[in-house]
């Protein structure tokens, strides 16, 4: 997908190549392709955060518990991060554009199911089952339409586009919150319904874009499909799990470590099939594994950022769900304005200079803004909020965009899958280790709340770990019910308590600022060439098509 410096004004792209039989085929539209995938990865960007709004609603209805509740955002996570690395390379051999409707398709009808779960005995299965096909939809349709964006556009333009894809996309996920509050306010049934008509828009416009789409007669690698996904799922269940087994558990290592395991033997046996399907020696390429290590600890505070800053905002803000998205839209304003910027100096300067701004103003932004979470004011918030979002946003296209075009002998779909993987698999870990650390400390700073009422240690630190619990699961502000000593204690300590959980948060904040930092240490090292043409393989493919 091309060398760092490769000179001249480059091939036509895929939007003007001639077909083989001498013909030309018509150019796609590439404003409307861009709109069509758009519209397609919105409804797995607003799935993100939408469930978890109506999930009270859905439990009360269908008689779920937390746990089944969970299971049900659970599955969709699990299939998408299991799944990523096959849909990118399903969409190189069937064609990007046919893969993308096919995932659009199964990613609306799962979806259209899931609105439709009757009541009874089968409601669990039911909404677990549609919502894990949801996920399988979401990891076809996805590395898809990044690939068609990628195929449309030339490289010169390239960063740009995709700047305005990440930008748009990533900030629809604090719509979710807005749009589930309202929709569920009707019925919960229409987060998943609103779906439906979204996919019709993708559908359509896909069609009237006339995209280009090319089939490889290369065999699938169903081995290696199997060992990824059973890999990245082992793996990803027990960084989700870890909060409700706990760290001590041996089910939560067990899972990690077996599939990590198995991750292991998927590269072992990578390298040596004809066919693989992720081609491991791009990552021979320094600069594609510099992109790759800064996507991968960037993700970590980027996805997880959306749930701490919403829990918190609703127990220490006491905030409603409504508000909670409004204060995430002070993130979301820096990180859509910094992407644009992001790509124009991909395409004028090359990856670097956005990649070591976007890091260090990341980690600065975290670290000011954990610094204001105990003032308990969003006023006080919005600026580095804005500054930690601005970091995010300068460096995703930037990465992402520079991978892509450094996989020398792999192809976009593929590629594509391959920082999708990444990108999902940081996310786990992130929520994983900042759940951990946020309900530690919650537990601690309350308890030690509560024992300075009054409370016996023992009951303060069952009761505090109650609390923990409620907050970092399902954000509740009302007040402890019941009667007696350690809930009367509770009802006089609920400011203080706030005060507690906006501490806790503090701690993983500052972790973000962390992974941040490293970030920026691995920006450093990026050899800052610029990729300013096509490969000679990917010429020759725009040709034939």
């Amino acid at each position: 997908m091309g060398t760092d410096t490769s000179k001249g004004d480059g091939p036509e792209s895929a939007s003007s190549g001639p077909a083989a039989s001498g013909r030309r085929v018509a150019s796609p539209n590439q404003s409307l392709a861009l709109a069509a995938m758009l519209f397609a990865v919105s409804m797995t960007f607003i799935d993100q955060t939408i469930v978890a709004i109506a999930a009270p609603d859905i439990i009360h209805e269908l008689g779920l518990t937390s746990t089944q509740m969970q299971w049900v955002v659970n599955a969709y996570l699990l299939t998408l991060a299991a799944f990523f690395a096959l849909g990118g390379r399903l969409s190189d051999i069937y064609g990007h554009r046919r893969v993308m409707l096919i995932g659009t398709l199964v990613f609306v009808i799962s979806s259209a199911m899931c609105g439709a779960v009757p009541a009874g005995d089968f409601a669990q299965a039911w909404l677990i089952g549609f919502r894990a096909v949801q996920g399988i939809g979401a990891a076809l349709m996805f590395p898809a339409a990044l690939a068609v964006v990628i195929a449309v556009f030339p490289v010169e333009r390239r960063g740009r586009a995709l700047a305005l894809f990440f930008g748009l996309s990533g900030a629809l996920t604090a719509v979710g919150p807005l749009l589930g509050g309202w929709l569920t306010s009707w019925t919960w049934r229409a987060i998943f319904w609103v779906n439906v008509p979204v996919a019709v828009i993708a559908i359509v416009l896909t069609l009237l874009a006339r995209i280009p789409d090319r089939s490889r007669r290369e065999l699938l690698d169903l081995p290696g499909a199997a060992l990824v996904a059973v890999g990245m799922g082992l793996t990803v269940l027990g960084l989700q799990q870890a909060s409700t087994w706990g760290w001590s558990s041996v089910l939560t290592w067990a899972c990690i470590v077996v599939g990590l395991l198995v991750l292991a033997f998927f590269c072992w046996f990578e390298l040596r099939a004809r066919f693989p399907l992720i081609k491991l020696q791009v990552f021979r390429d320094r600069a594609f594994q510099i992109d790759n290590a800064v996507l991968f600890f960037s993700m970590m505070a980027f996805v997880p950022v959306f749930f701490f800053a919403s829990v918190y905002a609703q127990v220490s803000l006491s905030a409603s769900p409504n508000q909670a998205a409004l204060y995430l839209l002070y993130f979301f304003i820096g990180f859509g304005i910094a992407s644009q910027w992001g790509g124009r100096i991909l395409d004028k300067r090359g990856a670097r200079p956005a990649l070591k701004l976007g890091t260090a103003l990341g980690a600065v932004g975290f670290f000011l803004w954990a610094q204001k979470l105990t003032t308990l004011s969003m006023h006080d918030q919005w600026l580095y909020a804005a500054m930690a979002g601005a970091g995010i946003g300068l460096l995703l296209a930037p990465a992402s965009t520079d991978a892509v075009n450094r996989a020398i002998g792999a192809s976009y779909g593929e590629v594509t899958g391959i920082t999708q993987t990444v990108r999902n698999f940081a996310a786990s870990i992130g929520l994983a280790v900042f759940g951990t650390v946020l309900t530690h400390r919650t537990i601690t700073n309350v308890e030690g709340t509560l024992v300075g009422k009054g409370v016996p240690e023992g009951a303060a630190g069952d009761a505090a770990e109650s609390v923990a619990q409620a907050v970092t699961g399902q954000a509740d502000t009302r007040g402890p019910s019941g009667s007696g000593p350690v809930a009367d204690a509770m009802k006089d300590s609920m400011q203080a308590i706030r005060m507690d959980f906006a501490q806790a948060n503090q701690w993983v904040f500052y972790g973000m600022a962390i992974v941040l930092a490293i970030a920026f240490l691995f920006a450093l090292r990026h050899p800052g060439t610029r990729v300013t043409q096509d490969s000679p393989k990917d010429a020759e493919q725009a040709q034939n098509e």
